[in-house]
């Protein structure tokens, strides 16, 4: 099937060159990647599991925690399968509406996931600096409205992407040099002036991106503040301690995704199969270590994780 429809300036399918430069050796990546993503699938499947059969779980924290896991879930699996068929099985060609759609569920999961970090960091802003008050104040009837704020705000700020990519011919350009629908790298095929496409991804990323930093940073400013008011050490340690899981995550989540959007605005000077290979790491390297990082610091979450896969002798 010819990637163009005669007589139409919308391709019926783009091709996904998978790791420029690297087409000969890329299969040997996809081993790893592969290994990655298992590792993601059986790490949130457990975490999800845990908190859904454990009724001690039912808590704000980790209703936010089982968000995170169903998210992480998405963003890997919209990418990963057919990254790995295009490694694998030199399966490049992508419908138009299924690559919108991929870039629709990847840009919409990188959000909701930013809202649910903020959310995360809002939660343990109230459980140190106002504990007696946590229950009251974070109703489960306040989380399911914060979940569902955050998950409309994803789902609402994204759909324009796709729509806005619409409009555009793209002539005879047909081929993205990347491993899956990145929203840049489907614009820069476009054979007629893309200032709104772009412009409304760069505002999108800068103004949702920058408010959710800004929250996060303030809470744990208030947070720190209230921690090192604490009078003696093992308090302040034990305060930290809870608060050290959740900023690992937001580190993996805020750096990997911060380098992917400057290098491709900014970033010419950096080699292609760099920037290609991080963006895929991207997709995978939260997903993959936030289950590990939470079982290994949740106390709860490690018990009884435990108790579930501990074999009994005779």
């Amino acid at each position: 099937m010819s990637p163009i429809n005669n007589g139409s300036l919308r391709p019926s399918a783009f091709l996904l060159v998978g790791i420029p430069g690297l087409e000969t050796t890329q299969h040997w990546v996809a081993i790893p990647l592969c290994f990655m993503y298992i590792v993601a699938l059986l790490g949130n499947g457990i975490v999800l599991f845990v908190i859904r059969t454990d009724p001690s779980l039912h808590e704000p924290m980790y209703v936010f925690l089982a968000m995170l896991t169903i998210t992480d879930l998405v963003l890997s699996t919209s990418t990963l399968p057919k990254m790995l068929s295009i490694f694998w099985l030199g399966s490049r060609e992508i419908g138009f509406h299924a690559c919108l759609t991929q870039l629709f569920f990847i840009h919409a999961s990188s959000l909701v996931e930013s809202g649910i970090l903020v959310a995360m960091a809002l939660d343990r802003y109230v459980a140190i600096c106002n504990p007696l008050r946590h229950a009251a104040i974070l109703k489960i009837s306040m989380v399911a409205k914060i979940a569902l704020l955050v998950l409309v705000r994803g789902l609402v700020v994204i759909a324009p992407l796709p729509l806005l990519l619409r409009r555009l011919p793209f002539c005879q350009a047909y081929i993205i040099p990347h491993s899956y629908c990145e929203h840049m790298a489907v614009v820069k095929l476009a054979c007629t002036d893309t200032t709104v496409n772009a412009a409304y991804g760069l505002v999108m990323a800068l103004l949702v991106g920058g408010l959710d930093g800004m929250s996060i940073t303030l809470s744990y400013v208030m947070i720190l503040q209230a921690v090192f008011g604490l009078p003696s050490t093992q308090a302040r340690l034990k305060a930290l301690s809870t608060c050290m899981s959740h900023i690992c995550v937001i580190l993996m989540f805020y750096i990997p995704g911060l380098f992917s959007f400057l290098v491709h605005r900014f970033g010419q000077s950096v080699p292609n199969p760099i920037h290609i290979l991080l963006a895929n790491l991207y997709l995978l390297v939260s997903p993959m270590l936030n289950p590990i990082v939470y079982g290994v610091k949740n106390k709860q979450i490690r018990s009884r994780v435990t108790r579930v896969f501990h074999v009994r002798g005779p």
